[in-house]
């Protein structure tokens, strides 16, 4: 399936759609992490289907379905991604299904992109896991170090060389537009002291609309972190889940060692080993905004709206 954006540009996707009257339950967008493929979902958004969700993903612009001939000199960022690409897909499905409920799953930099769509407050429920925006000092202490050196010195050094990060030559992640690596490798404690800094709509600086509209989001979030992911510290997630003000924000951790396996980490919560262990608590949320009483794991924090993390 193809999705047009406000901004003229074309995103390739996949649709699972139950055929014949229209089902009762929500739809489902996989808002992605970054330069991970949404074909990376697909055996979660299988899963979900089959519990009786229609679901959509979509790659944002420069990555996977959606990647132009070449990535030297194409124009793309955080904002982006969240503003135009994950808008697209919330357009398409209240075009596509109306009337319908639509709840949004975000992977890492996915769960931020949320509060960038201008249209979030038509989001009905939300479920992250391991969302953050980047901010080095946030990183697990143990792998601090090297994190910083890997995505905020070799791979703006090289996107510098390429005119993109060819990080799957790297073995990586996906090739990654400048601009998404000038956002990651820059950030600050605020994002809004980071982005667009020089962009300004009718006399006002981009980055402070941009940071009002995550006012606008009053879905109830779930924000899952896995205990041995050092991008999804305890510090990173709140750090984000504090701009949802108006979000009922409920902020849960796993260990590996709740469900009896040595890691889990940042990537592989949505591998399908992890259907009978891990997707079930996803599915209470998306049904029913429940956390199920055998959930593994634990509620760190909670907030009600009108009060930060």
């Amino acid at each position: 399936m193809r999705l047009e954006t406000d901004d003229g540009r074309f995103l390739g996707g996949f649709l699972w759609r139950h055929s014949g009257v229209a089902a009762a339950w929500p739809i489902v967008i996989i808002s992605a992490a970054t330069s991970v493929k949404c074909r990376y979902y697909s055996r979660f958004a299988d899963y979900l289907f089959l519990n009786g969700f229609d679901v959509l993903t979509f790659d944002y612009r420069g990555i996977g379905e959606s990647r132009p001939k070449s990535l030297r000199g194409f124009r793309a960022d955080w904002v982006d991604w969240g503003a135009h690409d994950l808008e697209a897909a919330l357009a398409y499905a209240e075009r596509t299904f109306p009337g319908r409920e639509i709840h949004v799953v975000g992977h890492s930099i996915g769960g931020f992109a949320i509060g960038l769509a201008p249209s979030n407050r038509r989001i009905g429920r939300i479920l992250t896991v391991g969302s953050q925006f980047a901010y080095w000092r946030d990183y697990g202490e143990a792998e601090r170090r090297r994190m910083y050196i890997k995505w905020h010195i070799v791979m703006p050094f090289l996107t510098r060389i390429f005119g993109f990060f060819p990080a799957k030559r790297l073995g990586w992640m996906e090739d990654t537009p400048a601009g998404v690596v000038r956002d990651w490798s820059r950030m600050k404690a605020r994002f809004e002291h980071t982005v667009r800094q020089d962009l300004f709509v009718g006399g006002e600086r981009e980055s402070v609309i941009l940071q009002r509209r995550f006012a606008r989001v009053t879905a109830p979030i779930l924000a899952i972190g896995l205990e041995d992911d050092p991008h999804g510290t305890p510090a990173a997630l709140n750090r984000l889940l504090a701009y949802f003000i108006s979000s009922h924000r409920h902020h849960w951790r796993i260990a590996p060692a709740d469900i009896g396996v040595s890691s889990i980490g940042h990537f592989a919560f949505f591998h399908d080993r992890f259907r009978d262990s891990l997707w079930p608590l996803a599915l209470g949320w998306l049904r029913a905004g429940e956390i199920p009483a055998d959930a593994p794991g634990l509620l760190l924090d909670e907030a009600t709206p009108g009060t930060t993390t």
